[in-house]
């Protein structure tokens, strides 16, 4: 397919997704939001199995794809701003990322701001982690993947498993990360106007609810303030359209300054974590084919 042809088979999917959210507008409420987030979900595909878990009380599940390394794993978070998503809004994106990355992928339903604000989430992510390294998962086979909140979760969740002497994992992915609590990228004012999902005013509000008034600089927090050394290979997606965008480029400045094997992705004319539209987007499904071939390269896949 020609790169024209391409483009004008991403500008049309496009108009559809645009004119789809345009007609389910985000609402005020944090409950209703959640709601409404869920809703945009898609299915886990019927070909991937789905086992439900606790891990120290909170609720988790197991996603298998039907061709699977048993001696590689990922370590699934959700976005929505640590107050939004869910298993079940991210289970049909996630449930292909185990199937591009030909792997199991834990998928954690990690507490939530209000009711636990920070530090729960990333304690709930350190815990995940362990639980799959007590199942014998070399931490070089294992990666871990999120969106959104969960982008900045993932070098969050690193930063606290490295203070605490855990072997870091293998490969890290960061789609459209929140990096930054304060939020200070320029993005927030030069693209705004094009970004369909994301408001500053909803940013705002996440960053008020999860942190509820601690240090906006902690590098748990805000992982654009941590010292990156050591730290496994990352790849950061970006779609061009984002409000978020200036949070992907300086973390992949600070990545590259601490010394990691860091590769920034942006993706033209696409919206804040297209990949969840994958049914709608080839894009969605070319990015997820991405990470799961970024993935097995990281964490040394059988051929």
């Amino acid at each position: 397919m020609t790169t024209r042809t391409n483009a004008a088979r991403n500008a049309a999917e496009m108009k559809e997704l645009l004119a789809y959210l345009d007609a389910r507008p985000w609402p005020d409420d944090f409950k209703d939001a959640r709601v409404h987030y869920d809703a945009l979900g898609t299915p886990l595909a019927p070909d991937i199995k789905a086992e439900p878990l606790s891990i120290d009380g909170v609720g988790a599940q197991v996603l298998t794809p039907p061709d699977c390394d048993a001696d590689r794993a990922l370590l699934y978070l959700h976005g929505g701003g640590f107050v939004f998503g869910s298993l079940k809004s991210h289970a049909g994106m996630v449930g292909e990322v185990a199937r591009a990355a030909r792997c199991r992928v834990l998928q954690l339903d990690y507490r939530r701001a209000p009711e636990h604000p920070y530090p729960a989430a990333v304690e709930d992510a350190v815990a995940a982690y362990q639980w799959l390294l007590r199942r014998g998962f070399a931490p070089g086979r294992i990666a871990i993947v999120g969106d959104s909140a969960g982008g900045g979760l993932v070098l969050a969740m690193l930063v606290a498993a490295q203070a605490q002497g855990l072997p870091l994992a293998g490969a890290a992915v960061s789609i459209s990360p929140l990096v930054d609590m304060e939020p200070t990228g320029e993005s927030y004012r030069t693209r705004e106007h094009i970004d369909p999902l994301v408001q500053r005013k909803v940013v705002d509000q996440v960053i008020r609810l999860y942190l509820n008034g601690k240090n906006l600089r902690h590098p748990t927090a805000a992982p654009i303030h941590a010292d990156l050394t050591g730290f496994p290979p990352l790849l950061i997606q970006v779609g061009e359209r984002e409000i978020l965008f200036s949070d992907s480029e300086a973390l992949a400045k600070k990545a590259q300054a601490s010394g990691v094997d860091v590769t920034l992705e942006e993706w033209p004319d696409m919206v804040h974590v297209w990949h969840l539209h994958h049914p709608r987007l080839s894009s969605g499904r070319e990015a997820i084919a991405r990470i799961g071939q970024f993935v097995i390269e990281k964490t040394g896949a059988r051929p």
